[in-house]
């Protein structure tokens, strides 16, 4: 009788092996685009290549999972764009605060708010705080510089960057007192850094002044309006993610 010949060894990795490792790779292709399809940057990028690495039996090398604290937090929002949201809902909540006294206080239209990219500006229009040429503070503008020191000084907003800023229009000034108006506008806002100080109790680590003369104008000076609208002294409440870019405009011009 004849002998059974033996089946044909195949050599290599058994076929099952092919599948199970088409189906690694698709498991990994998924999980790659999962994360290709959420907000990353760099960082989360290669965290979780890291945590690839290794653990799958394909990428040569490395930790079955990577301990950086943004994996096992399940990738949280990005730590600078949260302050960012939570510093400019504050500065809302300032500027309807202020607005509210305002209203109340029938003084709309001598002074303006405005939220920009520096942060939240509290204008003073023309004669409000100091009378033409003098940078004497007017007491009837006591009260809401008041209303203002407390609430800038709440615990809140205790470390909020404040900078006070004076301006002028291009007519020429020339007294004993302000030889131009460099230093017309640098006195009105050093005398309101003063005021919240001596009054208010601002630490003054947060306060600086300064001092644009004409040459920050919001409207044209060849005007009789725009001259009033350029005569201004503005209270910046200073975003902080910008405090660094604004550090140079900051001193005493």
């Amino acid at each position: 009788m004849a002998k059974k010949k033996c089946p044909e060894c195949k050599q290599g990795a058994p076929e099952w092996m092919n599948t199970y490792g088409d189906m690694v790779t698709l498991l990994m292709c998924f999980f790659v685009l999962l994360f290709a399809f959420s907000s990353i940057d760099a960082q989360k990028f290669t965290a979780v290549m890291e945590s690839f690495q290794g653990s799958a039996g394909i990428l040569s090398g490395g930790q079955s999972l990577s301990d950086a604290p943004f994996v096992f937090d399940a990738m949280p929002e990005d730590q600078t764009s949260s302050q960012q949201v939570i510093e400019l809902k504050k500065l809302e909540q300032i500027k309807e605060q202020v607005e509210d006294y305002l209203e109340k206080n029938n003084m709309q239209a001598q002074v303006e708010l405005q939220l920009e990219d520096q942060g939240l500006i509290i204008r003073f229009k023309d004669n409000v705080l100091f009378d033409p040429g003098s940078a004497v503070i007017k007491s009837g503008s006591y009260q809401i510089l008041d209303f203002l020191g407390e609430l800038l000084n709440s615990e809140d907003l205790i470390n909020e960057e404040i900078r006070i800023e004076g301006h002028t229009d291009n007519v020429p000034i020339n007294t004993l007192l302000y030889p131009s108006n460099w230093e017309l506008s640098t006195h009105r806002a050093t005398n309101v850094v003063r005021y919240f100080i001596e009054n208010a109790g601002f630490s003054p680590l947060r306060l600086s002044a300064a001092g644009y003369s004409e040459y920050h104008p919001i409207a044209s000076n060849d005007t009789a309006e725009g001259r009033a609208a350029n005569r201004r002294v503005d209270i910046v409440v200073i975003k902080n993610a910008t405090t660094d870019q604004n550090t140079t405009d900051g001193g005493t011009q």
